[in-house]
């Protein structure tokens, strides 16, 4: 994991401990990685994140919204392939608990740092009408870390 993405780790870690939230990062099987790098085809900096810290038990809390990431293992089955709409440059990373709308990654859209954008989209809707959440995945932990920062 680079550097700015550890950082942003360590912030939503150090939030989660001063709110007494507890949560449990752990590592991926770098054998779960690889195979999520074939089949869902995501980059290499969402999988240095998976690798380090892969989110086994994790759920941000504000008066807003609750978003639970999810895990490395977790991945393939959360994935909402076959609903109409879905694209297939799309990764699902996570859910709100609270609308039940999903967070995904457009791989579509690599930057240099082989980083992507984060959508959102209501489930359960006739169709999907992303909404951008975050220009990169490092700005969506970032965006997670403020929002709980600011409700403590």
């Amino acid at each position: 994991m680079d550097s700015e993405l550890a950082e942003v780790v360590a912030e939503l870690k150090d939030i989660f401990t001063r709110r007494g939230i507890p949560t449990r990062f752990g590592r991926a099987d770098p054998a779960v990685v690889d195979e999520l790098r074939r089949e869902l085809r995501i980059p290499a900096r969402y999988r240095g994140f998976l690798q380090v810290s892969d989110p086994v038990d994790v759920e941000t809390v504000t008066p807003a919204e609750r978003v639970r990431l999810f895990p490395a293992d977790r991945l393939v089955a959360e994935q909402p392939v076959g609903e109409a709409g879905w694209q297939n440059n799309w990764v699902a990373i996570a859910r709100s608990t609270l609308r039940g709308d999903l967070y995904f990654l457009d791989i579509s859209k690599l930057d240099a740092e082989s980083d992507c954008p984060v959508f959102s989209v209501t489930t359960g809707a006739a169709s999907y009408r992303p909404e951008l959440c975050a220009s990169s995945f490092e700005q969506f932990l970032r965006s997670l870390a403020k929002s709980m920062e600011a409700a403590a």
